[in-house]
């Protein structure tokens, strides 16, 4: 019983030092390329990844709305030209992308200056998706600064220009989330490193309309 205990608190120990140097890996690697919008060097199109308008209890969500203002404030600065929003489209009732399409217009960004990405079921998806199918490779990721790290390790791994913009307004994310944020980064690790996983949806290639 002492042998089998002592061999779960090794695969525990070995597990939590897994997880330690993976999040290091990523964030180390990718902290150099995150900016505040005031500063961001100037990019064609800006990939805003999902999340949903409004949280468990019905309540506005805080991350939405950031990430939002932020793009509609690098596109009104010339910072970017065109906006590619990314998420889930999952029923009839839930679409991440239609909805930041109409936050964008409530903020006077013009509808030809956006393009939506349906199947953005995962980070993972919305940037592989943003290089295959839209044929990006240099673009500014929108979102919260925790989740930077991890979305241009996965833009990095395919070799993109990427560089991304903290949309935090300063506010708390709770505990509960970045733990989640955490053992995300480590799967991503795994995704990318050891699995190779692909989008689940991938298809033929999409132009953007980007007005030189």
């Amino acid at each position: 019983m002492k042998k089998v205990i002592k061999v779960g608190l090794w695969m525990l120990l070995m597990l939590f030092f897994f997880i330690l140097g993976t999040n290091i890996w990523v964030v180390q690697s990718t902290k150099d390329l995150i900016y505040q919008p005031e500063n961001i060097p100037r990019n064609d199109v800006a990939l805003v990844l999902g999340t949903s308008k409004r949280t468990v209890e019905g309540k506005p969500n805080r991350f939405f709305v950031e990430r939002m203002n932020t793009a509609a404030s690098l596109h009104s600065s010339q910072r970017i030209k065109h906006i590619l929003v990314s998420g889930d489209n999952r029923t009839r009732y839930y679409n991440e992308p239609r909805d930041m399409l109409h936050a964008l217009g409530d903020l006077n960004i013009p509808e030809e200056d956006i393009s939506l990405d349906f199947a953005g079921l995962r980070t993972l998806d919305s940037v592989v998706r943003c290089k295959e199918v839209f044929g990006q490779t240099r673009v500014t990721i929108v979102t919260q600064q925790f989740h930077c790290y991890r979305s241009l390790f996965i833009a990095n791994y395919l070799d993109m220009n990427a560089i991304a913009v903290s949309a935090d307004d300063g506010g708390p994310i709770g505990n509960s989330l970045a733990f989640r944020e955490v053992l995300a980064r480590t799967v991503a690790v795994l995704d990318l490193y050891v699995l190779q996983r692909k989008p689940k949806y991938l298809g033929e290639e999409i132009a953007l309309p980007i007005n030189n």
